[in-house]
């Protein structure tokens, strides 16, 4: 049953599902994609939820949060299909899992404390 409190979620046509999937699929190509998901989860479920997520290879990073998302996890994946199959077939099969959001990472300027350059830009300062 739809929770009466939460405003419902736009439905995209299929039409427009299929051109989303073509525009992020033709940014992404082959590349490696690096991702931040956001999961909702039955709170009860928080422990065994964030255990099943760290499990997978891809994973790099597994977080409880508070706020409004419960766990926060970080990802790496060989292209974005890879990234779409992990969401559909494994996230969304783990018990607990209400709803998650998938942002894909476009530019990284520091990671694991290391600052990263950009393409073209001057070397960061040590």
């Amino acid at each position: 049953m739809p929770d009466p409190k939460r405003a419902p979620e736009p439905v995209l046509e299929e039409r427009d599902r299929r051109d989303y999937e073509r525009v992020v699929s033709s940014f992404y190509g082959e590349d490696e994609v690096t991702a931040i998901i956001t999961l909702k989860i039955d709170t009860k479920e928080a422990d065994s939820v964030a255990t099943k997520v760290s499990r997978h290879e891809c994973i790099e990073d597994v977080f409880l949060v508070t706020g409004d998302t419960d766990i926060v996890a970080k990802a790496k994946f060989r292209n974005y299909a890879a990234l779409k199959k992990f969401i559909i077939e494994t996230i969304a099969a783990i018990d607990g899992v209400k709803d998650t959001k998938t942002l894909m990472v476009v530019s990284t300027f520091k990671e694991r404390g290391a600052v990263k350059a950009e393409p073209g830009a001057e070397s960061p300062a040590r």
